[in-house]
């Protein structure tokens, strides 16, 4: 096994790239950071004379693997208890990875989420072409296929994402203005406030993971969501939660606090002036990456 400081060294230079992908592919920071911790070891124990382009090896590693933990993810989901929602992830001191446009979109929950109808290799050829920009030479050698059977499946993968995908011009301000003001709505029980900021169809999906208090199912439409946002703060949320406005994969989330410690995360899909998707995270699984306020 190798342990030089040149061989950490240029691992080092690719470590955000692989948690980039691992993520996206994943939607969890924990296995992301668990799959480029295999990665660093297979590094240690590849032969040099085998490697001609680190990042190129390191992507393969990084991709193959989280192409098997997908395969297998999708059968314990089976039996996740309600919604299953990515990991959020709070980026405000983790620049790198919504440093671009591409990036920060393809770090929303609304991105995440869509990425769930495609396979393991269609989710993996996607990103690697249209996040992170690999020719298609490279990406059939990752993948193991031909670059005509790559390109094949990115197109299947586009259809399948422009069936779902809806793009409206948000700017961050007009985000975090929503946003704020849902929050204030909520904690302040005005549900008159919080129906004049949801579309008629909005959806409202919570995920407790059967370890936290939350609905088993999506909720639809403005009057329920409003309603039974207002109860489960009243009934299930802490009486003296404290709520900011941070920010989580690339964007303005409301994350609530109870002694110290992050209970939930609110993310928000927003149509110009309205919600149009709400995702409720209070698995504390998911929550592990939130620092305790104040540290």
């Amino acid at each position: 096994m190798k342990t030089g400081s040149d061989t950490t060294q240029i691992f080092e230079q690719y470590r955000g790239l692989l948690f980039s992908i691992a993520y996206r592919m994943l939607s969890s920071a924990t296995d992301a950071e668990d799959i480029v911790q295999e990665a660093f070891l297979r590094w240690l124990q590849n032969d040099e004379k085998e490697v001609q382009s680190p990042r190129a090896y390191l992507t393969t590693i990084v991709v193959r693997l989280c192409i098997d933990q997908l395969r297998s993810a999708r059968v314990q989901r089976e039996v996740y208890v309600g919604p299953w929602l990515p990991e959020p992830l709070p980026t405000e001191q983790r620049q790198e990875l919504v440093s671009t446009a591409e990036l920060a979109e393809s770090l929303s929950f609304a991105f995440l989420t869509m990425l769930e109808n495609l396979s393991p290799l269609e989710r993996a050829v996607f990103l690697l072409r249209e996040v992170f920009e690999y020719d298609y030479d490279e990406i059939a050698a990752i993948v193991d296929k031909s670059e005509t059977n790559c390109r094949q499946v990115l197109h299947r993968a586009r259809q399948r994402l422009d069936q779902r995908r809806r793009r409206f011009d948000v700017s961050r301000e007009q985000q975090e203005r929503i946003t704020s003001q849902f929050m204030q709505a909520a904690a302040g029980g005005d549900i008159q406030g919080l129906l004049d900021l949801l579309t008629d169809d909005i959806v409202f999906t919570p995920d407790g993971g059967g370890k936290a208090r939350a609905g088993i199912k999506p909720v639809h439409g403005s009057k329920k969501v409003a309603r039974g946002m207002l109860g489960a703060l009243a009934r299930w949320f802490p009486r003296d939660i404290q709520m900011y406005v941070q920010e989580v994969n690339g964007q303005p989330a409301i994350v609530g606090y109870d002694q110290g410690r992050v209970f939930g995360v609110v993310l928000l899909d927003v149509e110009g002036d309205r919600v149009s998707r709400i995702y409720a995270v209070v698995n504390p699984d998911k929550l592990r990456w939130f620092p305790k306020l104040g540290a």
